[in-house]
């Protein structure tokens, strides 16, 4: 707790009177003497029958000077004081403001009349009045209390509370010296208790002490300001402290008459504030019915008295002798009070303003109300829920269905309370069955070239993808409309999926509506939630019908392959109502409890594999596959798409940057070397992002970007040149991914000849580790077969190897591959040109057809391998790849294995290593036959 000080009219009404004083003609020795009735000794007995008083509050503070900002402290009081104030009719308020009028009045008239020179007699029952006179004996040395709070001044009568743990040696003192009179000095530290002499102001007030009492925890006194006084000598520099003072004289430099005009300047001071603020009225009352307007000290003390302003500013005023300067500094520091309170009453007036108007306004709206409900003018929020339903239900064409659910709901609805939670679950129901498209459908756009022209605008490349679109939406022309189809794209991530959805929705003329089916694994996003629960509402479905206001949008579901299963339901299961043509046509969501017709919508999907989708849901889709882009289909891409937009959202234009078509190639064969765009898209970005701040720090005009510069702006590239390993053992193979196809290099090699054995790595899946176990017993069953050392694999401990082990590989289309590795280790003789190769291979050596075909011909022709081996059962898949991704491209099929080793190895002759197996042959057995020729 702080020390503080309250106004006047804080003060407990039980404190007694204590403004009639001694005056202080007499001496301190008589005052003791006798002054029995201000008896310092505490009866026991007395305290006893007093009136109990309240409870100090629980504070930390060393003392309290209960007075004008001591708001905190004296909470209890001023609540009481508040509770009267507001007891107080406004006849009593103007009475206390025409009588403190008229004392201002009466003063300032007196003063205006008076006789240039001539002093005005003080009022002669105050103190200020004789307190210049020389009869006057003051104690020479005093008690000092310190206080944090602000400055006390002469004139202020205010409780004082002490703390009575850290003060009751310091009163002890005083009680046992029976002083009549203490020091108040202002102290700018905390722990007043433990202020030092440095810590005390210069200057402080001589008080007089009245009614003390002691309670449990705090001491009570009412402190009378009498005269400033100043420290001279220390006594006692700790508590409890004490000091020699004297007793400075007021410094009269100026005239009466500029006495007065400040004087007159403070009354009319005091007018101005009074209007502001009534609680002074009380305070100036007491001052004008005690002393004189015309004594300037008086007068300034208790102006500065009434001022919230700073401790340091009023501590200055208490040390300024001279009265000029005084008053002239109390007057700055009360016009600022009175501009500070202006802005108070201001606010208040406002805000009052403010609440009344609301209060008028809400009585008349209230009234107004009343009227038109009488007049039968208005309705009530019911009638008004159930008109707006049916004004929507106008536009509509509901099912009898729905027709019949909507009635009921509405009736249901008019007989419920408003207040009711059945009344929130119908109202609800009917908003989303009226907000519904029933019956609402765009007209379809069926013009071919129009839809050639949008989807060559936002795509290059992709020819076959989007001549397959273009045969779906020419059907959609001969029926008269597109109807209840499922479209799949499929294809690695950054190819353009969605975007080619997007393309078909606007190719149509149709909305567009999108959303992610990744991670989902609660059946009630797909139909909705029961209306019993808490917070139901209809599914994703219903949620587009509404947000496209059509029935025959195309949707499209993005990440289908990713979709979840949990306890909460099968989405994917969920998904065959909706999706499929034959049962759609009156779908029923789970909140809607109605069926709809969805069977004008298109879905389109959207995966990056079709292992993981159900076969059911599978089966109902029509599946387009997007292989992922050639560098020449990126460049052109990257040319009329990706760059343009990248320049325009950074603020550039392209005669500003420009980029060669061997930067292009470079960052597409060197950065950005996956199936889709979207790695190039970010490499692009950084290079631009690399521009924007060269053309903002430098002054730069123009640039364009060159091969030789992309390395110091984007780094060393992230893939190298491949180059094609014919070493013995080793050979390319061709695989699909989810991200695309890529080549995988396998190799095969003999650790040792000790014993027989067969090892893999690579990370690969069980169904390549069969593949292997195949390839490995075919060859080994069939070495005479293709002119290879048939004892080859008796002896020797082979390692099958395919690199990137930290990459998992699982499928049977590296069978052939595996094989025709093993077969060249066996062969000691690696393959004469570059080439790979893809198929599955059988026990018998039969080469089984793959997937994937156009992926891994476009990743044999992104690494520079223009020779393939495919099985004879993909020729058809081939020969629907376009013509550009097939020119310059050797293809060759193969039925059997032998037509792989026919391709990669000249079986007619024998092999290296069957020509060395013979000759050692022939050497063994000549060696016999010479040793059984001997004696």
């Amino acid at each position: 707790m702080t020390d503080s000080i309250d106004k006047p009219q804080d003060l407990p009404a039980e404190l007694p009177d204590v403004t009639a004083t001694t005056p202080l003609s007499k001496t301190v020795q008589d005052e003791t003497a006798a002054g029995a009735e201000l008896e310092l000794e505490i009866d026991d007995a007395k305290l006893a029958t007093t009136k109990p008083q309240e409870s100090a509050p629980e504070t930390e503070s060393d003392i309290e000077l209960v007075g004008q900002a001591d708001i905190e402290l004296m909470d209890e009081l001023i609540e009481e004081l508040d509770t009267e104030a507001d007891e107080v009719d406004k006849a009593d308020q103007a009475r206390i403001k025409v009588e403190v009028n008229e004392a201002l009045n009466k003063q300032m008239i007196q003063m205006e009349t008076a006789i240039d020179g001539q002093h005005i007699e003080s009022d002669p029952g105050s103190v200020f009045g004789h307190i210049d006179t020389e009869d006057v004996i003051l104690p020479s040395e005093i008690f000092l209390l310190p206080v944090k709070e602000r400055p006390f001044f002469p004139g202020q009568q205010l409780p004082v509370l002490l703390n009575k743990q850290n003060w009751n040696e310091t009163f002890e003192a005083i009680r046992s010296g029976k002083c009549r009179y203490i020091g108040l000095v202002y102290v700018d530290r905390e722990e007043n208790e433990k202020a030092t002499p440095e810590d005390f102001s210069h200057m402080g007030t001589l008080v007089k002490i009245h009614e003390p009492k002691v309670k449990e925890d705090y001491i009570q006194l009412i402190a009378e300001g009498i005269q400033r006084f100043q420290i001279v000598n220390w006594v006692n520099e700790s508590a409890p402290y004490r000091a020699q003072v004297d007793y400075p004289q007021d410094i009269q430099t100026g005239s009466d008459i500029e006495f007065k005009a400040y004087g007159l300047a403070i009354m009319n001071a005091f007018k101005e504030l009074l209007p502001l603020n009534p609680l002074y009225s009380e305070e100036l009352k007491y001052f004008l019915n005690r002393y004189s307007a015309s004594e300037p000290s008086q007068l300034a003390d208790f102006a500065a008295g009434l001022t919230s302003a700073e401790n340091s500013k009023l501590q200055d005023l208490l040390e300024t002798l001279d009265l000029t300067e005084r008053m002239e500094k109390v007057l700055a520091l009360f016009k600022q009070e009175i501009e500070i309170t202006k802005i108070q009453f201001g606010i208040r007036e406002r805000v009052e303003e403010s609440i009344s108007e609301h209060q008028r306004e809400f009585f008349l709206r209230q009234q107004l109300h009343e009227i038109q409900e009488e007049l039968g003018m208005v309705k009530d929020d019911q009638s008004l829920d159930t008109d707006r339903f049916l004004e929507r239900m106008k536009t509509l064409t509901l099912s009898p269905e729905a027709q019949k659910k909507a009635d009921e709901e509405l009736n249901k609805l008019k007989m419920l309370d408003s207040q009711a939670p059945e009344y929130n679950v119908a109202r609800n129901w009917l908003d989303w069955l009226t907000q519904l498209p029933w019956g609402k459908y765009s007209t379809d756009k069926l013009d071919l070239k129009r839809a050639k022209k949008v989807l060559d605008k936002g795509h290059d490349g992709l020819e076959d993808v989007k001549d397959r679109i273009l045969e779906f939406l020419a059907v959609g022309a001969l029926k008269g409309e597109v109807s209840g189809s499922i479209i799949c794209l499929v294809g690695p991530p950054g190819v353009g999926k969605t975007s080619i959805g997007r393309s078909i929705a606007e190719s149509l003329g149709r909305k567009f509506y999108r959303f992610s089916v990744g991670g989902m694994r609660d059946e009630a996003e797909i139909k909705g939630h029961r209306r019993t629960y808490i917070g139901a509402m209809p599914g994703k479905f219903m949620q587009a019908l509404k947000d496209c206001d059509t029935a025959n949008p195309v949707i499209m579901l993005d990440e289908i392959d990713k979709i979840g299963a949990s306890y909460h339901g099968d989405p994917a299961s969920a998904l065959l109502e909706v999706l499929d043509p034959e049962q759609n046509h009156d779908f029923m969501d789970h909140f809607m409890d109605v069926r709809f017709d969805m069977s004008k919508t298109l879905f389109v999907c959207t995966a990056n594999t079709l292992d993981s989708i159900p076969g059911p849901l599978l089966d109902r889709m029509e599946v387009i596959r997007l292989s992922g882009y050639i560098t020449e289909e990126k460049i052109k891409i990257a040319k009329h798409h990706l760059w343009p937009t990248l320049l325009k959202d950074t603020g550039l234009t392209r005669e500003q940057v420009q980029i060669t078509p061997g930067a292009i190639r470079q960052v597409i064969e060197g950065y950005a070397r996956e199936s889709g765009v979207r790695n190039l898209k970010k490499q692009l970005s950084k290079l631009v992002r690399k521009l924007a701040v060269k053309f903002v720090t430098t002054e730069l005009k123009s640039t364009r970007i060159h091969v030789n510069e992309l390395e110091e702006m984007l780094g060393q590239p992230h893939f190298a040149p491949e180059k094609i390993n014919q070493q013995i053992g080793t050979i390319t193979g061709l695989a699909w991914t989810s991200m695309g196809g890529v080549t995988l290099t396998i190799e095969a090699s003999r650790v040792h000849t000790l014993n027989r054995g067969f090892k893999l790595s690579g990370q690969l899946g069980e169904v390549m580790q069969e593949s292997a176990g195949i390839a490995y017993s075919f060859i080994s069953s069939n070495l005479d077969k293709y002119k290879a050392d048939p004892e080859f694999f008796d002896k020797a401990y082979v390692h099958l190897h395919v690199p990137d082990g930290s990459t998992p590989k699982d499928g049977p289309s590296a069978g052939v591959t595996m094989a025709t590795s093993l077969l060249s280790l066996a062969r000691n003789e690696s393959i004469k040109n570059p080439l790979a190769m893809t198929g599955e291979l059988s026990l018998t050596g039969l080469v089984l057809p793959v997937g994937g075909i156009k992926e891994k011909v476009i990743a044999a022709k992104r690494v520079g391998i223009k020779e393939l081996i495919l099985p004879e059962d993909n020729r058809k898949d081939y020969q629907e790849i376009p013509d550009y991704i097939k020119e310059g491209m050797l293809v060759n099929f193969a039925k059997h294995f032998d037509d792989v080793a026919r391709l990669t190895f000249n079986i007619r002759s024998k092999s290296v290593a069957l020509k060395t197996h013979l000759a050692h042959k022939e050497s063994e057995v000549s060696k016999k036959a010479l040793i059984n020729t001997q004696p």
